[in-house]
C-alpha cells in the first residue's frame, strides 16, 4: 500500500505511522525526522534547511519536495510506503502528486486523523509544559486555525480523488491503530485494482464501538477485536501516549 498521513501535532501520528508501516512491512517515511537528520549531518539539503530554521521560518516547499522525491525514489523498488509529515498544503500535495506520478508511486490511501480541537489543545498544552515550551493556549489556538485553513482544501482534494480515509484519533493509540489496520487490510486487495475515479472516501470515525473500548477488553464477549501482532501490540502499548 502507498499511504499518506494527514494529521496535526498532538495526534500521535509518529507512533501510528510506525505501527501501520511495520504491520504492512513498508517503508515509514517520516519527513520531520528525516529533515532533522539532514540538518544534524549537515548535508547540502540540511544546511539549506537550517538557514530558514535558524530564522524561525518554515522550510520552503522546494526543499521538502526534494526530500520527498529522494525518499519515494528509494522506496520505488518495493512499490509501497507510508509518508508522514507531508503534504501540509494543497500546493505541496499537487506537487508531490506530480513527483509520485512520474515515479509510478502515487498514493492510494490518504489517511486523515481527526481530533476534537479542545482535546488537541489539552494535549499540546500538556506537551508544552513537559518540554518547558512557551506555547500558550492562545498560541496553540492560532496555530490550529492556520492548520485547519491549510488542511480543509487538502482533505477535500483527496476526497475528490476517492482515496481519503478518515479516522478518529481521540482514543488511545493502540485502539486507533487497531481500527485503521483492520480497515486497510480489508481495502488492500482493492486499492491497486480499482481506479481512483471509481472509489469513494471511507469514514472510520463511527466504528470505534465495534472494536471495543480497549485492548484489554478483547477477551470479553461481544467485542469483536482484530488484534495487532504481539510485537506491534507491545510497541503500540508503550507508545499509547506518544502525543507527548
Amino acid at each position: 500500500m502507498r499511504i499518506l498521513m494527514i494529521a496535526p501535532s498532538g495526534v500521535g501520528k509518529r507512533m501510528l505511522g510506525a505501527v501501520i508501516a511495520a504491520h504492512f512491512n513498508i517503508p515509514h517515511i517520516a519527513m520531520g525526522e528525516l529533515l532533522r537528520d539532514h540538518v544534524a549531518r549537515r548535508t547540502d539539503l540540511g544546511r539549506a534547511a537550517q538557514v530558514h530554521l535558524s530564522r524561525g521560518e518554515v522550510v520552503p516547499d522546494e526543499l521538502v519536495l526534494d526530500l520527498a522525491r529522494r525518499e519515494l525514489t528509494a522506496a520505488r523498488a518495493g512499490g509501497e510506503y507510508l509518508l508522514e509529515g507531508m503534504p501540509r498544503t494543497l500546493r505541496q500535495a499537487r506537487e508531490a502528486y506530480k513527483i509520485a506520478l512520474h515515479l509510478g508511486m502515487t498514493a492510494n490511501v490518504a489517511l486523515h486523523l481527526g481530533v476534537d480541537d479542545e482535546e488537541l489543545i489539552r494535549r499540546l498544552v500538556s506537551r508544552a509544559a513537559l518540554e518547558r515550551c512557551q506555547d500558550t493556549v492562545d498560541v496553540i489556538r492560532d496555530w490550529l486555525e492556520l492548520y485547519h485553513q491549510a488542511t480543509k482544501p487538502l482533505v477535500a482534494w483527496y476526497s475528490q480523488r476517492g482515496i481519503l480515509v478518515r479516522a478518529d484519533a481521540m482514543r488511545p493509540t493502540i485502539q486507533v491503530g487497531r481500527e485503521i489496520i483492520a480497515a486497510l487490510e480489508a481495502m488492500r486487495p482493492l486499492v491497486g485494482h480499482v481506479p481512483e475515479q471509481l472509489r469513494q472516501p471511507v469514514d472510520l470515525t463511527g466504528v470505534g464501538a465495534e472494536f471495543g473500548p480497549s485492548p484489554d477488553s478483547a477477551s470479553q464477549p461481544g467485542n469483536p477485536v482484530i488484534p495487532l501482532p504481539s510485537s506491534l501490540y507491545e510497541r503500540a502499548r508503550l507508545g499509547a501516549d506518544e502525543w507527548r
